[in-house]
């Protein structure tokens, strides 16, 4: 069996407070982008869980979600059998694109299928908060707002399409880094600008509560949003934690231009939104 995996950007983050967990509690807009991982799964009768992959980056072994979210199935649904699973990997390691969590979520959806376990989407959902905040929002797909720590999702209405233009720095963000250094000062009193963009698609008005933070500790990141809008996005945000910088521009010949001219300077990706069906669609078309 070989799946597409594929990356999110946040269109807005908005850090609301800090919980008693030393978690944050957050609303964010989630949107999944034609950037994919492909994994594929061979099933074995030795009984074992093997990951194979290329990226020295990443460990191809029970750390890795992946090997997490198989073994929780394998476990919990007493398989004897075991699978091998070869990835290979296009979304960044400590992008804020959510590739693990991708990874995780169509591990689970995959071996559900292979393994004949007959679990329903909310059972993997909720074996899939047990792995990380954001694997729940990838058996959903399209623009979803997400509550608690990312993890609460709310379907909304999809988006008219627009080009994206991700720029990956050569440097990967861990989120905890981040979210240590934040200020106490959340926006929990502040009107969401979240909402306001869901009624008003006023694309200029968003913004990620966590940047500041992240231009403090890579000052580089803020240039590269001031690039971009220079470009003629007409939004321009880090993705999640980062490193991942996008740039949002609703005339197609602009991201395209822009992508000509950063080509040379800056390692980058030129996508499109996925809407819930496209995404669904894709994703099985991969099967």
């Amino acid at each position: 069996m070989r799946i597409r995996s594929f990356a999110k950007i946040n269109l807005g983050l908005e850090v609301i407070r800090k919980r008693p967990d030393n978690y944050h509690d957050l609303r964010t807009l989630f949107q999944c982008v034609d950037l994919y991982d492909i994994l594929e799964f061979h099933p074995n009768t030795h009984g074992k869980i093997v990951l194979k992959g290329k990226n020295s980056e990443i460990p191809w072994d029970e750390r890795n979600l992946i090997y997490q979210a198989a073994k929780i199935l394998k476990e919990r649904f007493r398989i004897s059998s075991g699978i091998e699973i070869h990835v290979t990997k296009n979304i960044p390691v400590g992008g804020g694109l959510g590739g693990g969590s991708s990874n995780a979520a169509m591990t689970l959806h995959s071996l559900n299928i292979i393994w004949d376990l007959k679990r329903t989407k909310e059972e993997l959902m909720e074996i899939g908060r047990t792995l990380g905040a954001d694997v729940p929002y990838f058996f959903e797909g399209g623009l979803c707002v997400g509550l608690g720590k990312g993890d609460e999702l709310t379907r909304a209405k999809d988006l008219v399409p627009f080009s994206c233009l991700l720029v990956f720095p050569e440097l990967s963000i861990f989120t905890a880094s981040v979210y240590n250094r934040l200020s106490p000062l959340t926006s929990e009193d502040k009107d969401s600008k979240i909402i306001k963009f869901l009624d008003n698609l006023e694309y200029g008005s968003l913004e990620n509560s966590l940047e500041e933070t992240v231009f403090f500790l890579h000052p580089q990141l803020r240039d590269i949003k001031r690039l971009l809008y220079k470009q003629g996005s007409e939004l321009s945000l880090v993705s999640g934690s980062g490193s991942t910088v996008f740039g949002l521009f609703f005339q197609e010949k602009k991201a395209v231009d822009a992508y000509k001219r950063l080509k040379n300077t800056y390692s980058l990706s030129l996508v499109k939104p996925l809407s819930r069906a496209q995404y669904w669609d894709r994703i099985n078309a991969g099967v």
